[in-house]
């Protein structure tokens, strides 16, 4: 029997890469995504999918490495962010139609943040790559969308999942994939352990570098704010998944990728695909 889903897609940067893996996975074990909702990079693999471009989107994400990346990337000399973020839009775009999100074959949200009055803003209708543009402006580092006297930035900063935002139909169960986590602990002894493995190396570089930089080079104000940032997202996640308590929640917490890891996508695929797969089998026990 074919089971309706009405899917949300969190935020979480290159870690979003992992809903593809999620999608691929839900649809191999017999489920229908009748409705899709995201914030940020769920915003865009969700937008991606509702027009029914995954799979081109996926193959493309195969030839970005770290070359292309800084290739798509619009440096600025704005005070308030450092990418203008069109190249990226421009290239999906490529292979992506703008079509009007009420065109979609299936309902559709994106959810971004107005910056001036602080409130969440839901996109259901207008242009697709708009709402998308908006949902991923991630504060500081992409260029804010103006629209209608708003400034608009990245939706994780008021629903990283909107769990609360997307269509329901007779029947259907109500699903989330969560990247928004990170294994902290994990990621903080990998990091002693690299840091440690550094200090006792015997090669002549890396002895000199030793002397130059200091043992808590990992530890300072960007990881600080970084950190803090990622976990006031987190909070409003599991706040979220307490309050609309969806059937079934993919918890994927990572401590090897990070929001920047572009050119990892089918690792961080097959990540999602395993994760969704445990989560299914452990629907299916219940």
């Amino acid at each position: 029997m074919v089971q309706d889903v009405a899917l949300v897609l969190s935020s979480g940067g290159a870690r979003g890469l992992a809903h593809i893996g999620a999608i691929e996975e839900l649809e191999a074990n017999g489920y229908r995504i009748t409705s899709i909702a995201g914030c940020s990079m769920g915003a865009l693999i969700g937008g991606v999918y509702a027009a029914g471009k995954l799979e081109e989107f996926r193959e493309w994400m195969k030839t970005v490495d770290r070359k292309k990346m800084i290739e798509l990337t619009d440096f600025s000399l704005s005070l308030n962010h450092l990418v203008k973020g069109t190249r990226i839009i421009e290239a999906i775009m490529e292979f992506v139609p703008d079509i009007p999100i009420e065109d979609l074959p299936m309902p559709y949200c994106a959810v971004a943040t107005d910056w001036v009055s602080g409130r969440e803003v839901v996109f259901r209708e207008g242009s697709l790559f708009e709402a998308i543009r908006a949902s991923i402006s991630l504060p500081s580092f992409y260029e804010p969308v103006q629209k209608d006297g708003m400034i608009l930035i990245d939706g994780g900063v008021t629903n990283p999942i909107p769990l609360n935002r997307v269509a329901r139909h007779e029947g259907d169960i109500l699903v989330g994939i969560d990247v928004s986590g990170h294994d902290y602990e994990k990621q903080w002894r990998r990091q002693h352990e690299l840091a440690e493995k550094r200090k006792h190396s015997t090669s002549l570089s890396q002895q000199i570098l030793n002397r130059l930089i200091p043992d808590n080079i990992d530890f300072n104000y960007y990881t600080v704010l970084s950190r803090v940032s990622s976990l006031m997202i987190r909070q409003n996640s599991i706040l979220m998944t307490q309050l609309m308590k969806p059937d079934m929640l993919v918890d994927i917490q990572m401590s090897r990728y990070g929001g920047f890891d572009y050119d990892k996508s089918e690792k961080l695929i097959a990540i999602g695909r395993q994760k969704t797969l445990q989560a299914i089998k452990a629907q299916v026990i219940k």
